[in-house]
């Protein structure tokens, strides 16, 4: 019977870097552009990004805030769900659409 390791990792706190991965990176800092090799990775023309969706996993930290809503706004959105719960996130879409169409509009 195989044993299963698992390991944790915390993007926001990785492990500290190796002296060889210091030379590593120092040595590759230290290259001029033109010498970097990309022949491993094919350009990317326009026809790949015409498919392209967002990374269904992808979640924005969130930040803690205090803000001032006008109250029947946040009735409004208590009202949308059965129990009052999820107006926050609610909020919080409604926000994204408008910034995404105020994105779109500006080009």
């Amino acid at each position: 019977m195989r044993k299963i390791v698992r390991y944790k990792f915390d993007p926001t706190n990785p492990p500290p870097l190796t002296e060889a991965q210091k030379a590593e990176i120092a040595a590759l800092r230290a290259l001029p552009e033109g010498n970097v090799d990309t022949s491993d990775i094919p350009e990317l023309t326009e026809d790949f990004w015409q498919n392209a969706v967002r990374n269904p996993y992808f979640k924005p930290i969130k930040q803690q805030l205090t803000l001032r809503l006008d109250s029947d706004l946040v009735a409004w959105f208590k009202t949308r769900s059965p129990d009052g719960r999820g107006y926050q996130s609610a909020i919080n879409k409604a926000l994204r659409e408008y910034v995404a169409k105020q994105d779109r509009k500006a080009g």
